[in-house]
């Protein structure tokens, strides 16, 4: 075999190929030769098959084999020999002319093809000493741990049915059937049957539970509300409508004692034991959060140091996810590029950055982890899965099972683990200073960014519910 590099551009690399018509016909018998003690023929002893017969029967099925693996072989030789760390799996071009792959095919002529590879780029890690990032914290105050108590009591409280005759009251739980039109023509999600709403929670959209208020049981009244001009649904967005409710029933919440017996409800011994474990699943959120923004500071700080060449095929399998994901969700949504203020053009623009930046960010965490030596255990892979399974009680043998036999899926699990271990290393060489902000300073970043993308989420309503917001900001 003979590769010689006919191009060396950038990342780009291209080798022409050419293995001797010798060197098949002699990787064509060696198969063959071996297929002689595997193959059973009418009219001849085991392993007595005459190789010219064998050929005959079985000798286009062999080569093809013996084709792809000499290709393969010479693709590994490639890289092997020249120290190339590859962005993409190799592109192989062969010869198109039918003759000339009849003649291979029958180890006449060489075999002669282009291969076309694509490089990861070379680059020094910088020097981190000068780069600090700001790791925000925020203390769980007692009136948090309340209010998260009186939530859960609100939200297993119970409702009894009102007396005959008296009327809806806010915060109560009213069961209505409705029917929704816009200019006397019903829309879609407009019609429901038996939904419990509860007055004063503010889950549909405005003005519609207030309407309700001295509402009877077996009454019927038209309600009119109108959609936020926010509204995902484009032809819902601003509209005004006009609901026709009749009112099944109407319950009243009776009152929860916060105490050692509402405890005991969620397996609690007391109160105090519950107000520590509310208070570490606060505490567990809010590190969370400091997490997620200091990492994203972390990441900023990175993505500044850093400028190389990126590949492209990586840049446009990101781009590509992305994309899908934008299309899918204004689909959803039923939003266009104009009801997002902007042109399909820059939209296109703008994601195609995040997916560069991805793209840099994953290319220098994988440097840093390799350099580092930092290794993901099967052992906490294992725990993940684990802890995945958990989300499906009753499937974890499925799930457990989907994992163990997918690969690919693994590899989906150890790869944010990695990246997590990485940017622990990161951080150690960083300077990191910690300031105590409130909880409302801890998540302000993640209103902005709401607000920056349209405002925050548009409450439940009658209608369809929105979707996901279709400018995904990337966090990597």
């Amino acid at each position: 075999m003979q590769a010689t590099q006919t191009l060396s551009e950038g990342l780009k690399r291209e080798f022409k190929v050419v293995v001797p018509a010798a060197e098949l016909e002699s990787k064509l018998t060696g198969e063959l030769t071996g297929l002689k003690d595997r193959v059973r023929i009418n009219g001849f002893r085991p392993g007595k098959v005459p190789l010219n017969h064998l050929r005959r029967l079985y000798g286009r099925a062999v080569m093809a084999d013996v084709l792809q693996n000499t290709v393969n072989e010479a693709n590994r030789k490639i890289v092997e020999d020249n120290s190339l760390k590859l962005a993409n799996e190799p592109q192989v071009k062969l010869s198109e002319d039918q003759s000339e792959v009849e003649a291979v095919m029958d180890a006449r002529a060489d075999l002669s093809y282009t291969v076309e590879l694509e490089v990861l780029p070379i680059f020094q890690l910088k020097d981190l000493s000068d780069v600090t990032v700001t790791r925000e914290k925020a203390e769980v105050a007692d009136a948090e741990v309340d209010e998260a108590l009186s939530r859960m009591a609100r939200q297993n409280r119970r409702f009894d049915p009102k007396p005959e005759g008296e009327a809806a009251a806010n915060g109560d739980r009213v069961t209505i059937d409705f029917i929704g039109t816009i200019d006397g023509e019903a829309f879609e999600g407009g019609s429901s049957e038996g939904v419990q709403v509860e007055i004063g929670s503010g889950n549909f959209i405005p003005g519609f539970e207030e309407q309700l208020v001295g509402a009877k049981a077996g009454e019927k009244r038209t309600v009119t509300a109108t959609f936020p001009a926010e509204y995902p649904a484009a032809h819902l967005a601003g509209k005004t409508a006009n609901f026709d409710v009749t009112v099944k029933d109407i319950a009243a919440p009776a009152e929860v004692a916060i105490d050692d017996e509402f405890a005991k409800g969620f397996g609690m011994e007391s109160l105090d034991k519950l107000k520590e474990a509310v208070r570490s699943t606060i505490e567990r959120d809010f590190d969370a959060q400091s997490r997620r923004k200091v990492k994203k500071a972390l990441l900023d700080a990175l993505d500044g140091k850093y400028d190389f060449e990126l590949p492209p095929s990586l840049v446009e399998q990101e781009f590509a996810g992305i994309w899908r994901q934008v299309e899918n969700d204004m689909k959803q949504a039923g939003r266009t590029f104009a009801d997002e203020d902007t042109t399909e053009e820059e939209a296109r623009a703008e994601y195609r950055k995040i997916a560069e930046r991805r793209v840099r960010l994953g290319l220098v965490l994988a440097e840093v982890g390799e350099q580092a030596n930092i290794k993901v255990t099967d052992d906490e892979v294992s725990q993940a899965v684990v802890e995945r399974a958990r989300q499906f009680p009753g499937q974890e043998k499925l799930v457990w099972d989907y994992y163990r036999k997918n690969p690919q899926a693994l590899a989906e699990v150890r790869a944010p683990l990695f990246e997590e271990k990485v940017v622990d290393h990161v951080l150690s060489q960083v300077k990191v200073e910690d300031k105590v902000v409130s909880k409302e300073a801890l998540f302000a970043d993640d209103e902005a960014e709401e607000d920056a993308e349209g405002g925050k989420a548009t409450k439940r309503t009658a209608a369809p519910k929105k979707a996901s917001r279709s400018k995904k900001k990337d966090e990597a």
